[in-house]
């Protein structure tokens, strides 16, 4: 999920933020979209490749849980001794992807010679590129846009805008899905996963599930 950037102006004190409406019909350039962004900030967004907004709901609580656990897991090993190769991300951070689309991994990890490539402007704004390696965790319902089916369709979107690997996590089923570049519309699925190896894409990169499922 992607929390919008700061806002470009500020509200007059005492103003309570306005709901955000949005038209059945509304479709929005990426730099439009980041505008929509700047003017609500406590919004959780995200953009389509056909121009259509995506607002994303909070997570649950199980689900926040085992996402800090996660992301800490993968900023210990991405600062790791011998490392400092990769820059892991967080869920609020929206990447533009070449489709034209906007979309939010719940973590992902971008090569530090890939995101040097781009202006100070790109880097505070909506990176124009796609993660190598993204990560989603499924909610326990299959609803909304945290639902399976949801996730499934962003898998194969990253995998269609360059993605190198993809880590679709089931804590329900204790399952994973691992969607590779290259395998559009495929992915290896992993029954009682106790560990997911990254070891193809970054040598040394595996984590403990484990500790995930159980929350």
């Amino acid at each position: 999920m992607a929390l919008a950037p700061p806002p470009a102006t500020t509200q007059p004190p005492g103003l309570e933020p306005a709901p955000l409406l949005l038209p059945w019909d509304l479709r929005l350039t990426p730099e439009q979209f980041e505008r929509v962004c700047q003017v609500n900030p406590e919004a959780v967004l995200e953009l389509t490749a056909e121009g259509h907004l995506i607002v994303m709901t909070p997570t649950g609580g199980e689900t926040g849980a085992r996402s800090l656990r996660l992301g800490q897991r993968l900023l210990a090993w991405a600062d790791g001794p011998g490392n400092g190769t990769w820059i892991a991300f967080d869920s609020s951070t929206g990447f533009q992807l070449a489709d034209g689309s906007v979309l939010s991994p719940d973590l992902s990890l971008l090569r530090r010679e890939r995101w040097l490539t781009l202006s100070p402007k790109q880097r505070r704004s909506f990176p124009p590129l796609c993660p190598d390696l993204v990560i989603e965790l499924a909610s326990t319902s299959d609803e909304g846009p945290r639902g399976i089916t949801a996730l499934r369709r962003k898998m194969e979107q990253y995998q269609a805008n360059g993605a190198r690997l993809g880590w679709l996590l089931l804590p329900q089923e204790r399952a994973v899905e691992i969607w590779r570049g290259g395998q559009q519309g495929m992915a290896e699925r992993l029954e009682n996963a106790s560990r997911v190896d990254g070891s193809e894409l970054a040598e040394g990169l595996e984590l403990d599930l484990e500790e995930i499922w159980v929350v």
